[in-house]
């Protein structure tokens, strides 16, 4: 069953307001604006169970009711469509291919928290889909369901589009409210947490594209509908992003808690030119990654917790055997130092230490301690960061060196590089 890409995938749907209006589009804004309150709104996605689709996975409708009810401030919601996650590519196909199917759930999530502002906040490389988006407003501004009195409710809202610079960074919330605000991307300490303290200090929610794409079929089919797909604590569908040594990479739009075996064998085809399955990230580059016997876990964020991964943002990332670990691990920390924001020390520091031991060990200069170096330089990191983006750092290089730890001493003993020869 397809939720956030049942329109896309119709023969000759280009994504247009006429498109999306003759496959239901707006009727769920209607509905609610006519005859459900923000709290009833709030109450349905509750029960619909839908977690964030970013990465962090926290319940939308719980998000949505911390905004204090109390407050006399100006609220705004915030979308995030600074897609930034290596691996990752499903905000920009919604946004490019059907981005009025966001704009309703935005709105919706708008009214449900009575905000009458909204920022797109989109990754300054989406040059495309930022004139997409900036069509789509206007056509919705056209139509009557963006500005003021929308649809003779009474409710009015403005939606803008903010363009980043480019650093994944500012993916994380605090950080994306801090560049909106014209400062350095520097993610805040919390408390306060941005529903109460936000944007401008005003109460402020930050959700995902993906997740407020899914606000519509919500709306218009009810939160149980929802909640009957998937898997308990893991409800509805989650699009999948496939790449790397596969026969069909792309896009998948699958119930959560499918089986990563049958993601990989059945939906993407297989191993490309049938050479073994070596290792597989499954949410993304900041998710520890999988070896070839751990791939028989559900998709969900429950089961690969268990297991000492994460689902992330599904970024599924599939390697066969001809890669090598360490040059694969030394791939990815040379992003996250690139990445740092350089605010907390431990990062800062860290990162780039991390870098220049695994380039070592992939270049033949390594040397026996550097390993273990390395596990303590992850330890001394996770946990002690203002966000998460430590762990993003930390995770993938810690379980590279312990899964697949005999690779790195080869290396080391070796003085080169066994895998590549």
């Amino acid at each position: 069953m397809k939720i956030v890409m049942a329109n896309m995938e119709k023969p000759g749907y280009r994504g247009s307001i006429q498109d999306y209006k003759s496959c239901g589009g707006y009727t769920a804004l209607q509905k609610v604006l006519i005859s459900m309150t923000p709290d009833k709104v709030i109450e349905e996605v509750k029960s619909s169970g839908l977690r964030g689709r970013g990465g962090a996975g926290f319940p939308a409708g719980v998000k949505w009711g911390f905004v204090p009810k109390d407050s006399t401030k100006q609220r705004y919601l915030i979308i995030n469509a600074d897609e930034g996650e290596p691996g990752t590519f499903k905000d920009r196909a919604i946004i490019t291919f059907d981005p009025h199917l966001l704009i309703e759930g935005a709105i919706i999530a708008a009214y449900a928290i009575k905000s009458t502002v909204s920022f797109i906040y989109i990754r300054g490389e989406f040059y495309r889909e930022t004139q997409v988006l900036q069509n789509a407003i206007k056509e919705a501004e056209n139509a009557g369901f963006l500005g003021d009195n929308i649809v003779g409710s009474g409710f009015s809202h403005r939606m803008y589009i903010h363009r980043g610079a480019g650093a994944y960074i500012c993916g994380e919330e605090t950080g994306l409210i801090e560049s909106l605000e014209g400062k350095r991307g520097w993610p805040r300490n919390r408390p306060p947490f941005p529903a109460v303290w936000g944007l401008f200090g005003c109460p402020t929610v930050v959700n995902n594209v993906e997740t407020l794409s899914n606000i519509p079929f919500i709306i218009n089919n009810g939160g149980f509908a929802f909640a009957s797909i998937g898997v308990e604590k893991g409800s509805g569908t989650k699009i999948f992003c496939i790449s790397g040594h596969v026969k069909k990479p792309g896009l998948y739009e699958l119930p959560m808690g499918i089986s990563l075996r049958e993601l990989i064998f059945e939906y993407a085809g297989g191993m490309k030119n049938d050479r073994p399955l070596k290792a597989v990230i499954p949410g993304g580059t900041s998710m520890p990654v999988l070896t070839a016997q751990e791939i028989d876990v559900k998709m969900d964020f429950e089961s690969l917790q268990k297991i000492g991964s994460a689902l992330g943002s599904a970024g599924v990332i599939v390697m066969d055997d001809s890669v090598c670990m360490v040059d694969a691990c030394l791939n990815v920390s040379k992003f996250y130092a690139h990445e740092s924001c350089g605010q907390c020390t431990p990062c800062r520091e860290g990162m780039s230490w991390m870098q220049m031991i695994v380039d070592r060990i992939e270049h033949g200069k390594g040397e026996e301690r550097d390993i273990d170096l390395l596990l303590e330089i992850t330890r001394n990191i996770e946990g002690r960061t203002i966000c998460a983006f430590g762990e993003a750092g930390a995770w993938p290089v810690r379980a590279f060196v312990t899964k697949f730890r005999q690779e790195f001493e080869d290396h080391i003993k070796l003085k080169r590089c066994p895998v590549k020869v």
